[in-house]
């Protein structure tokens, strides 16, 4: 063998060892690419932070029966009879749901942890702080873990696991996982909105809820994340709850939603658009995506026969008394639930605000089966293998 043939051979095989040390340095990732999933949001993605306080004093609705009963067969934290839009997502990804950041906290999270995936989303929570709803809104917020609060548990979780390995090593997981950025923001309008504040003034947060989501994307992109998906506002006037507080107004005669509601989550949705699209030019080697919330919903909305709904602007559970719900000499006494519907799955609300498993579950298909996302998720890896996995979601 010539002096050129060994050297050739001698630079394949160093080559080949540093080609399989960095994928055994890389994290393992899923058949679409995905090692796992980050979420940021508020009760329409918490899959348990809120319930790490159901011994509180105050504990959320959620921690009791019905809640959690289609699916998991218990409550969980999550506002709903069963899964999440996130949860079908995780599973069309074949990732494990994605666990609650508090949980994880308190028993200290490790690199494993990490590398799993985590939930930051807690029910209530808001885009802007809630000090400053307080005092500009003059409202009520019921919970502190606004969307810097949750960027900070970020940090901490990130800066935890940094200090055992290496940057590097978290920029790495971090850019083979899946980031969502909400949906967050429809907290920040339902409070004032609820106390029947000035329409002005409510739409004058909607500029700022969105540069809010934009600086937390963007400080997500500075420490990793490459693939980021940022879904859109509900349509708000199809919910139970605003109809019944503004039931006086203009309805569309073909579906029964407010049509200004609704048009006030498209502006929302559509300066949303506009802030990504800026994003997107200052970080072109970014994949960020927007989920059509609205739009995916409308569909039930406007045509239910056709998802196996036969209700869409009623709830399925109804809370019969507040009082209840404290605290005892014999611990803490469940609210008292009337449940209207006899099928989960023929409604679209689930409690008056949130949806049903079967609701979320129909906007989900809509995301990963097109064409409610954009750019449309349908031409990337994401929905190869959702395809695959989507049978078991119908």
């Amino acid at each position: 063998m010539d002096s050129s043939n060994s050297s050739s051979i001698i630079s394949l095989i160093i080559f080949s060892i540093a080609v399989s040390s960095a994928f055994a340095f890389a994290p393992r990732a899923s058949g679409c690419g995905y090692s796992s999933i980050f979420n940021f949001g508020d009760s329409l993605s918490d899959t348990g932070n809120l319930f790490d306080e159901c011994s509180s004093g105050e504990p959320h609705k959620s921690c009791f029966a019905p809640y959690g009963e289609t699916f998991f067969r218990r409550p969980t934290g999550r506002c709903s009879d069963g899964r999440l839009i996130l949860d079908f997502i995780a599973e069309s990804l074949g990732l494990p749901l994605v666990q609650p950041y508090l949980g994880v906290r308190r028993k200290g999270i490790t690199a494993e942890d990490f590398e799993k995936g985590l939930n930051f989303a807690v029910a209530g929570a808001t885009a802007l702080d809630a000090s400053f709803l307080r005092e500009n809104m003059s409202c009520k917020v019921h919970t502190n873990y606004s969307l810097a609060v949750q960027l900070e548990w970020f940090r901490d979780a990130y800066s935890s696991v940094c200090r055992s390995s290496s940057t590097a090593r978290c920029r790495e997981i971090l850019k083979s996982s899946l980031v969502l950025v909400g949906e967050i923001g429809g907290n920040d309008y339902n409070d004032p909105f609820f106390e029947r504040r000035s329409f002005e003034d409510i739409k004058s947060l909607v500029p700022l809820v969105v540069k809010q989501i934009a600086s937390t994307i963007i400080e997500l992109i500075k420490l990793g994340a490459e693939t980021l998906m940022v879904p859109g506002n509900l349509p708000i006037g199809c919910n139970p709850t605003y109809l019944k507080l503004y039931g006086t107004s203009v309805k569309n005669s073909e579906n029964g939603c407010l049509e200004w509601l609704n048009e006030f989550s498209e502006y929302h949705n559509e300066l949303l658009k506009e802030e990504l699209k800026q994003i997107r030019a200052n970080y072109p080697h970014v994949h960020l995506i927007y989920a059509d919330y609205h739009n995916s919903a409308m569909r039930f909305f406007n045509a239910p026969q056709d998802f196996g709904f036969t209700n869409t602007l009623q709830s399925c559970l109804v809370l019969e008394d507040q009082t209840s719900k404290k605290h005892t000499n014999y611990g803490i006494l469940p609210p008292k639930f009337k449940t209207v519907c006899a099928d989960p799955s023929k409604y679209v609300c689930w409690d008056g605000i949130h949806l049903t498993e079967a609701a979320y579950r129909a906007i989900a298909i809509g995301l990963l089966q097109g064409p409610y996302t954009i750019p449309q998720i349908t031409t990337s890896c994401i929905s190869q293998n959702a395809t695959t996995n989507l049978p078991q979601l119908l």
